[in-house]
């Protein structure tokens, strides 16, 4: 049955503290409702690092508010959110400001996904009859939700059941990753690949803005690793990275073939073709599992150390640590790349998701919306 078409507003934002992770998986559940028939707008903050030229390359219209610096006077006395500085205004200045946006715009769906907001901003945008989805990770304050999603493993329900009103439909764990299409298509052929597992195509990817160079350091690290004569390296960053330069440099003069991509628009295929990797432990961590790409983990946020440290538990994952424990690689690698070691590990990291997440998210929206 065709759905009713339905407009959907996200709020979130990236930049060079926060990352792009809130925007792109926000970009794939919006690509997803699009192909649905329904219409999606987003919200952004403009700042340093922001990916608004990005979104509207896909295809959809932004709403860009304006970066004021620490302009965080008018909170309210209530308990701030411990990432309020993410947001680059006090709630109550960014609640005027989206307020007069989704006015305009009459959505059916509000979907939040930003640290910095909770339900006293969801309470105040919220539109007249409008459904709030937010998509969330930390479990560390309220919400004004019809539908919450957290993706990460080790998230139970009973997490938000305090932190969301009863009639609240909570999504949590893997198989609910926001997964671009691709993923689950090329999942089979991964597999596959995956069955006789052997080293040779490394692939580093601290996701687009890698804020303190982890890339550098791993490549620093990998110099004095073993690697088999034929290894190839490939290096993902973002256009916006700000080292990328020297990231660049310092490719050219590896050992081995390195190469460095910006801003890809095919990492499925790319991790279908490594055979491991080494990146954060992000929400890239959920397209590595779908695909069973092995990986070493480096905490680029404290919010990534519950993740890292569930995945390595699972066995679906190595975590190395931070950016600067990548200097013991040389003397665990031969551990980590043993053959049975990354046939175990593809294993366990394949079967926490299938790819199928943003589907299922967003029948539970059209579910909810009947």
């Amino acid at each position: 049955m065709t759905p009713r078409k339905q407009t959907v507003v996200f709020r979130a934002d990236a930049s060079e503290q926060i990352g792009n992770g809130h925007v792109m998986r926000c970009l794939t559940l919006a690509e997803g409702l699009r192909e649905r028939g329904h219409e999606c707008h987003f919200i952004c903050r403009q700042h340093e690092g922001n990916r608004i030229e990005t979104i509207r390359g896909h295809g959809f219209s932004v709403h860009v508010l304006p970066l004021v610096t620490n302009n965080l006077g008018e909170n309210s006395g209530e308990a701030a959110s411990p990432h309020v500085h993410w947001l680059g205004v006090s709630w109550e200045t960014d609640a005027r400001e989206c307020l007069e946006i989704v006015g305009e715009l009459n959505p059916d769906w509000l979907v939040i996904d930003h640290y910095a907001l909770d339900a006293r901003w969801e309470r105040c945008v919220k539109a007249q009859g409008a459904r709030v989805l937010v998509i969330d990770d930390l479990a560390d304050r309220p919400h004004e939700a019809d539908l919450l999603l957290d993706q990460n493993l080790g998230r139970s329900a009973e997490d938000y059941t305090d932190l969301v009103p009863a009639g609240c439909r909570i999504l949590v764990g893997p198989r609910y990753a926001l997964l671009r299409p691709e993923f689950g298509q090329q999942r089979e052929e991964s597999l596959r690949g995956r069955r006789s597992p052997r080293l040779q195509r490394l692939l580093v990817t601290m996701g687009g803005v890698d804020q303190h160079n982890a890339t550098g350091k791993a490549l620093s690290a990998l110099r004095s690793c073993p690697l088999p004569d034929d290894a190839e390296i490939e290096v993902v960053m973002g256009g916006n990275a700000p080292w990328l330069t020297e990231v660049r440099e310092q490719c050219a003069a590896m050992p081995w073939p390195t190469r460095v991509q910006v801003d890809v628009q095919d990492m499925a295929r790319r991790m279908v073709e490594a055979d491991l990797a080494i990146g954060a432990a992000g929400s890239t961590s959920w397209e590595r599992c779908c695909l069973g790409l092995p990986a070493l983990m480096v905490v680029l946020a404290e919010n990534q150390r519950s993740i890292g440290e569930a995945l390595h538990s699972a066995g679906a994952g190595q975590m190395i640590g931070t950016p600067d424990d990548l200097v013991v690689l040389p003397r665990r690698w031969a551990s980590l790349v043993e053959a049975t070691a990354l046939a175990d590990t593809a294993m366990a990291a394949s079967n926490l998701t299938d790819g199928n997440g943003t589907q299922m998210a967003i029948q539970e929206m059209e579910s909810v919306s009947a």
